[in-house]
Protein backbone atom coordinates (compact mmCIF):
# COMPACT_ATOMS: atom_id res chain seq x y z
CA UNK A 1 0.00 0.00 0.00
CA UNK A 2 1.22 3.46 -1.28
CA UNK A 3 1.37 6.28 1.82
CA UNK A 4 0.29 9.40 0.48
CA UNK A 5 0.48 13.23 1.74
CA UNK A 6 -2.35 14.97 2.79
CA UNK A 7 -2.18 18.79 3.50
CA UNK A 8 -4.76 20.42 6.41
CA UNK A 9 -5.71 23.81 6.98
CA UNK A 10 -6.08 23.80 10.78
CA UNK A 11 -6.21 27.11 13.16
CA UNK A 12 -3.88 27.74 15.74
CA UNK A 13 -5.91 26.83 18.52
CA UNK A 14 -7.58 23.52 17.51
CA UNK A 15 -3.67 22.38 16.45
CA UNK A 16 -2.27 23.45 20.34
CA UNK A 17 -5.31 20.93 21.52
CA UNK A 18 -4.86 18.18 18.53
CA UNK A 19 -0.85 18.71 20.09
CA UNK A 20 -2.16 18.38 23.75
CA UNK A 21 -4.29 15.18 23.31
CA UNK A 22 -1.51 13.56 21.10
CA UNK A 23 1.19 14.37 23.71
CA UNK A 24 -1.58 12.52 25.80
CA UNK A 25 -1.82 9.81 24.34
CA UNK A 26 2.25 9.56 23.93
CA UNK A 27 1.17 9.51 20.38
CA UNK A 28 2.64 12.35 17.27
CA UNK A 29 -0.02 14.48 16.42
CA UNK A 30 0.13 12.40 12.92
CA UNK A 31 -0.48 8.97 14.43
CA UNK A 32 -3.69 11.06 16.91
CA UNK A 33 -5.10 12.07 13.73
CA UNK A 34 -4.92 8.73 11.73
CA UNK A 35 -6.31 7.46 14.41
CA UNK A 36 -8.65 9.80 14.83
CA UNK A 37 -9.84 8.76 10.97
CA UNK A 38 -9.38 5.35 11.30
CA UNK A 39 -11.78 5.46 13.85
CA UNK A 40 -14.13 7.56 12.06
CA UNK A 41 -14.54 5.00 9.27
CA UNK A 42 -15.19 2.30 11.44
CA UNK A 43 -18.31 3.89 12.89
CA UNK A 44 -19.44 4.80 9.38
CA UNK A 45 -18.65 1.26 7.96
CA UNK A 46 -20.06 -0.18 11.51
CA UNK A 47 -23.10 1.35 10.48
CA UNK A 48 -23.82 1.53 6.74
CA UNK A 49 -21.29 -1.29 5.40
CA UNK A 50 -17.71 -1.85 4.31
CA UNK A 51 -16.58 0.42 1.81
CA UNK A 52 -15.56 -1.02 -1.31
CA UNK A 53 -12.17 0.19 -2.44
CA UNK A 54 -11.98 1.15 -6.03
CA UNK A 55 -9.07 -0.38 -8.13
CA UNK A 56 -6.60 1.90 -9.59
Amino acid sequence: MAVKSLSIRIDQDMLHKLHVVADYEGRSANSQILILIRDCIERYEARHGTIELEKR
